[in-house]
């Protein structure tokens, strides 16, 4: 299976990839609840640091409900509205926990790392249906 993209069959079914949404919907849910993370010395690397993890952390997210959700024409859509909503949930979230204030700001960044990844993801499907299928081996 060495150079393989598939995952394995358990992990590719209905019920995992709805379970891997919800453990990451969960981390995020769990890391908004703390009044304090870890962070550096540096005001300007702390932004750096703390900006582009939540662009990657939505960015994921968005990837996972591509995952998840069933494949409709709107899929991308739907991806990115309910990443968006999950942000703005969080940020409301952030606002009962000591220490922590919602940012718009923040959903901005959210909804840009959301995009980012579905257009990824998207080029990535269309150079793969584009590509020409290998050619297989004859045994004789």
């Amino acid at each position: 299976m060495l150079g393989s993209s598939r995952l394995p069959a358990v992990l590719e079914t209905p019920l995992a990839r709805w379970l891997a949404l919800l453990a990451w919907m969960g981390l995020i849910f769990y890391l908004s609840a703390q009044s304090q993370l870890p962070s550096p010395n540096d005001a300007w690397i702390d932004f750096l640091f703390k900006k582009s993890a939540h662009f990657a952390a939505f960015g994921l997210l968005a990837a996972l409900f591509w995952h998840a959700l069933p494949r409709t024409p709107l899929l991308p859509i739907w991806s990115w509205l309910l990443t968006v909503a999950y942000a703005c949930s969080d940020e409301f979230h952030q606002s009962f926990v000591a220490l922590r204030h919602p940012s718009a700001r923040d959903v901005a960044i959210d909804a840009c790392g959301a995009a980012a990844a579905l257009l990824l993801i998207w080029y990535a499907r269309r150079r793969a249906d584009a590509a020409p299928a290998p050619a297989r081996a004859e045994n004789g």
